[in-house]
């Protein structure tokens, strides 16, 4: 039996409320000082909070004791139109009609008009041990696109993960472009160490420059080197030479198999995991980054094409087009192993 509870913009208070709790699960309600809403879900392994009206971001999430979270210097999620105004969450959705970094001939702001959508709406399913945080949105435009998002976050009874969801639907009378990752952005875990279902020599570097990148001489020998031999950056040893942002790409993950597991292990004995369909999620980037500022190991972002921009994916032919009525549906599971 399926318990569905709404949610309400004036439940929200300073104050933590508990909206529900049994012997699997611990709701609770609150609204951060920058006026963001935002729900705990807690289960007996850890907890995850989600901003049901904010993008439905995935704020931070901690399992068994240990982070998920990249380290940033927000002290909470502030409102903005765009996610560099409040770049410190675990998990966002990177889209829908256009995503990753802005080329110079493109027009969509950064990551995509997904990332920080106002909510039409949002409520809880409470299902045996399963709990989901959904939601929709619809987005329209005069003379544009129009289509409906509905994220969910779900969690089970004493598991140390949760699944990220993403279903869109087209409304509109014509074609829409698709383009969506599921940008998660993990710890950087001192040593820790990758390994992946696919072959290491998958993943190639990015040798592009994007504008928001300054090089450094150091940083320039350093990827160089990486080029010729993408295959020696195993292991998070040398935090030093992240900075500028190092990235990969991982193209045509079909080809592996349909079911992807990434994962990456701690010297600790514990290790952080993603797994997706490659159906789904044909794309996988590794994005690291380690300065005083942030400090990311994104060991994979699952994704439709490359985070390149709208014209890069159109020109590589890895545009997505969904017809008038067309949904397509998206799943994540991401955590500790």
């Amino acid at each position: 039996m399926k318990t569905r509870v709404p949610l309400h913009r004036e439940q929200f208070h300073a104050t933590p409320t508990t909206l529900l709790q049994n012997a699997a699960f611990h709701v609770e309600l609150f609204r951060y000082p920058a006026g963001i809403e935002a729900v705990r879900i807690s289960n007996q392994r850890g907890a995850v909070v989600v901003l049901p009206f904010y993008g439905q971001m995935v704020w931070d999430a901690c399992f068994d004791g240990k982070t998920l979270t990249m380290g940033h210097g927000f002290k909470q999620p502030l409102p903005g139109s765009s996610i560099v105004d409040t770049y410190g969450c675990f998990a966002f959705h990177s889209g829908l009609l256009a995503n990753g970094c802005p080329a110079e001939d493109d027009s969509h702001p950064l990551h995509g008009e997904m990332a920080c959508a106002r909510m039409d709406s949002a409520w809880l399913v409470l299902e045996n041990d399963r709990l989901s945080l959904e939601g929709e949105t619809e987005y329209i435009k005069a003379f544009g696109h129009h289509y409906l998002a509905a994220p969910a976050v779900r969690i089970e009874a004493d598991q140390p993960r949760l699944h990220i969801e993403m279903t869109v639907t087209n409304l509109a009378g014509a074609p829409m472009p698709l383009q969506y990752m599921c940008h998660l952005n993990s710890a950087w875990i001192p040593d820790g160490e990758f390994k992946q279902t696919i072959p290491p020599h998958a993943f190639q570097l990015r040798t592009s420059v994007p504008a928001h990148v300054k090089p450094t001489p150091q940083w320039q020998t350093y990827t160089a080197a990486l080029a010729r031999d993408p295959q020696a950056l195993q292991r998070l040893d040398r935090p030093e030479m992240c900075d500028p942002e190092i990235v990969f790409f991982a193209d045509d993950l079909p080809q592996y198999g349909d079911e992807m597991q990434f994962e990456l292990h701690a010297p600790q004995g514990f290790a952080l995991m993603t797994r997706f369909s490659s159906r789904q999620f044909p794309h996988a980037t590794r994005w690291l980054l380690h300065n005083r500022d942030q400090q990311v190991a994104a060991y994979v972002l699952p994704a439709t094409c490359r985070p390149e921009g709208f014209n890069a994916a159109q020109r590589a032919g890895t545009l997505l087009s969904l017809a008038p009525g067309e949904q397509r549906f998206f799943s994540v599971e991401t955590g500790i192993v």
